[in-house]
């Protein structure tokens, strides 16, 4: 079979874009524009150090559970995944497997990542794969390696990380008072103190927070006191957005004071377990969305997901290592009753829902459309498609339905929801991916043929729905 050399090099300027019309929106509107990446989980000690990586595996796969995944997929060992492989070994065993992701999105990102920043332009594979490293090698012990010289080369305006509510923000500080023009900032995720799944665990997280307020917890009361001084004390640090994740959506009208008493005994170690957690969650969490909107900041949905599936895998490697799944919980009316109750009390702060199982996109692409308020464009904002949908065909589904129930021209647009730094450049494959959409239907007589009408909508899209919208 005879190959041409550009079959060798990896996606050109045309990438993803498959007419005329795409690619003019593309060069002339979303290619330059910043990048407000407004939920990640990169590290804030990682980008205000300002230390070398040690190595390509460090920062490409220490902790992705995405190419993990296509690993244990394609039966490598876990010693070369989560194990005690040395980084050269683990960065070989990856580059065996890519070949063989053909289709999955991790072909397109492990090159898109490979070509910017570190300029790699050819396919990687296990004949290529010791010169690769060395190549990137040889970057990352560089200034222009830097993490935030990574992160300005990205064109990063802002970014959101995600913080427990016990979190010092020490990093955070060191940052905004620093010459870095990209703004960090901390984002509230309470999760481990209104979620109980292990007794025992909850009670050290509750410890934790103890410690760093300096207060006794031994109510329900206590507890949103002193979540509620974090709250304050993550605003004074510049935070706008709070942030959590549920395997099930919870029942917000079951508290009460029986309830109340037994948490009580339960906090002071007087009970073994508490017997109503879903009540537990879904007050405190109607209690923080509350103090979410008396802030102004945003509060962040993530549904769907059934998570640690692999209970062996759980006890050896810990959370979030791969092991998680699309759920099948239906959560969308419990959760139009948080909102409706929030809303009727004026207390209903802007909200995105991210969604994980596409067979509720409908669902709650029309759920968002129920609370809207003058001044504020898409309150509530179905959000970017997340995780296993995070790919072409999931963000066109959800850009799809949302443009066919809401209004996909006040949509907030994409995110990372990364924990690493060379993702940024998921934010070139959706602006791309969109002007495609937005481009082929201009051709096919669907939208006006009038690029800077929608050329201005991308840009919205892209940054300046994101920049108004978090207030920012």
């Amino acid at each position: 079979m005879n190959h041409s050399n550009k079959n060798k090099e990896v996606f050109g300027e045309s990438f993803l874009l498959e007419s005329a019309k795409a690619e003019n929106l593309y060069s002339g509107f979303a290619k330059n524009m910043p990048i407000i990446d407004y939920h990640n989980h990169l590290e804030p000690d990682v980008i205000s150090n300002n230390r070398n990586f040690r190595s390509p595996t460090a920062i490409w796969l220490d902790g992705d559970h995405y190419k993990w995944r296509a690993m244990r997929n394609f039966g490598i060992h876990e010693e070369f995944i989560s194990g005690n492989a040395s980084d050269t070994e683990k960065f070989r065993k990856w580059a065996e497997a890519v070949p063989y992701t053909l289709r999955n999105p991790l072909f397109h990102w492990t090159h898109l990542e490979l070509k910017n920043p570190f300029g790699i332009t050819e396919y990687l594979s296990s004949k290529n794969a010791d010169s690769v490293y060395h190549q990137m090698n040889e970057s990352l012990q560089t200034n222009t390696f830097l993490p935030q010289s990574i992160i300005q080369n990205f064109k990063v305006e802002t970014l959101c990380t995600t913080d427990d509510p016990a979190d010092d923000l020490a990093f955070h500080k060191a940052l905004k008072n620093s010459d870095f023009k990209t703004a960090v900032l901390p984002a509230f995720r309470p999760d481990a103190y209104i979620t109980i799944i292990d007794p025992q665990q909850y009670l050290l997280n509750i410890k934790k927070l103890e410690n760093t307020a300096e207060v006794q917890i031994h109510s329900v009361s206590d507890l949103l006191n002193v979540l509620q001084s974090r709250i304050n004390y993550f605003a004074e640090c510049g935070a706008k957005v709070a942030d959590h994740g549920f395997e099930y959506f919870p029942d917000t009208t079951k508290w009460n004071l029986e309830l109340e008493n037994e948490f009580s005994e339960f906090l002071k170690g007087n009970k073994p377990t508490f017997s109503n957690t879903e009540a537990l969650c879904g007050y405190l969490l109607k209690e923080l969305c509350k103090m979410y909107h008396e802030k102004g900041w945003v509060q962040q949905f993530h549904v769907g997901a059934t998570r640690n599936n692999n209970s062996e895998m759980l006890r050896k490697i810990g959370i979030n290592t791969g092991y998680d799944a699309i759920g099948e919980q239906y959560f969308a009316q419990k959760m139009s009753v948080l909102l409706d109750e929030l809303n009727s009390s004026g207390q209903l702060t802007k909200t995105i829902i991210y969604n994980l199982n596409p067979a509720f996109n409908e669902v709650l692409a029309s759920l968002a459309g129920n609370f809207n308020e003058a001044g504020i464009k898409s309150k509530v904002q179905f959000g970017a498609a997340w995780w296993f949908l995070d790919q072409l065909d999931g963000m066109k589904k959800q850009m799809n339905t949302l443009s066919n129930i809401g209004l996909i021209s006040t949509f907030v647009g994409m995110l990372t929801d990364s924990r690493s730094q060379l993702s940024f450049s998921r934010h070139d494959y959706f602006r791309r991916l969109i002007c495609n959409m937005f481009g082929s239907e201009m051709e096919r007589g669907l939208l006006p043929d009038d690029e800077e009408w929608v050329g201005k909508i991308i840009q919205d899209i892209c940054y300046h729905n994101t920049k108004n919208y978090f207030e920012l």
